[in-house]
């Protein structure tokens, strides 16, 4: 085999095995996400027993802040299981396509990615682990590979959708004020019905 042949054959080989490293990091990091979802899931149980506990005990203002904690670690449970079914969407499709030169060639990028992206998961941050597995996505689609399973552009739209979503969701809990208010205008309303109707028979 000529030099300059041999050279290019065992480069490409170098560049599949390296590659194959950096979608089995992503894989463990796959499973880090549903570790994390499954702790999450857990603290949301047990936030919600110290709301119980709190209420029985009259203390209400501890109770709320348990609850907003159980609300949080809810969102961030679903987040962490979309996200990985994100990722495993977007493998699937470099497993996919592991032969393609264009893939090979952008080992490093991917590489730079799983460092990102791990980095995102040690610090805990959402909103980061999405726009970088956004930027692992988006070499599949400058590459122009095949798409497998999954659609992960419906799944972006909806993990951008849920992170705005859980940022707002411990701010909706209802204060006793705000119930207050809720009760007094369905009582106003039913009030304002009820002479409605007696003018009428009158």
């Amino acid at each position: 085999m000529p030099i300059y042949t041999n050279l290019c054959f065992n480069l490409g080989k170098k560049k599949k095995k390296n590659l194959i490293n950096q979608i089995i990091a992503l894989k463990c990091i796959s499973k880090q996400l549903q570790m994390n979802a499954r702790k999450c899931e857990k603290d949301q149980r047990d936030s919600e027993l110290k709301v119980r506990k709190a209420i029985e005990n009259d203390n209400k203002d501890v109770a709320r802040i348990y609850a907003e904690i159980a609300v949080r670690k809810r969102s961030e449970h679903f987040m962490y299981l979309r996200l990985a079914t994100y990722l495993d969407a977007n493998l699937s499709r470099l497993n996919a396509n592991l032969y393609l030169p264009d893939i090979q060639d952008n080992c490093k990028l991917v590489g730079s990615i799983v460092k990102s992206l791990d980095s995102a998961v040690a610090m805990g941050d959402l909103q980061k682990m999405l726009e970088t597995i956004n930027k692992l996505e988006n070499q599949f689609v400058d590459m122009k590979v095949d798409q497998v399973g999954t659609s992960t552009t419906e799944v972006s739209s909806l993990m951008e959708q849920s992170i705005r979503q859980s940022r707002t969701t411990v701010h909706a809990i209802p204060t006793k004020d705000k119930i207050r208010k809720v009760d007094e205008d369905d009582l106003t309303r039913r009030l304002a019905e009820l002479k409605s109707r007696t003018a009428t028979r009158i």
